[in-house]
């Protein structure tokens, strides 16, 4: 697991970024799976590298930024689009 976990990450990062950019020109129903895709992805990653904190205590403090970044404006496209 450890030797693809760059792998894993920047898969589900960049499905994320297209699901985002995909949102916003055609619609979130399309975007939503891809983000939600790559959210996973990254999830799994993320997890891993939970339980193993101090060799990656840099990474994750970069991932829960990121990972929260995300979300926002995931959440200010969805209040967008209803209004």
């Amino acid at each position: 697991m450890k030797r693809y976990l760059r792998e894993i990450e920047v898969s589900g990062l960049i499905l994320v970024i297209i699901g985002i950019m995909s949102s916003w020109i055609w619609g979130s129903q399309y975007g939503g799976w891809l983000c939600g895709v790559g959210m996973l992805l990254w999830l799994i990653t993320f997890v891993y590298k939970a339980f193993h904190w101090n060799e990656y205590a840099r990474e994750n403090r970069q991932n829960i930024i990121i990972l929260l970044i995300a979300i926002l404006i995931l959440f200010l496209q969805m209040i967008i689009r209803l209004n």
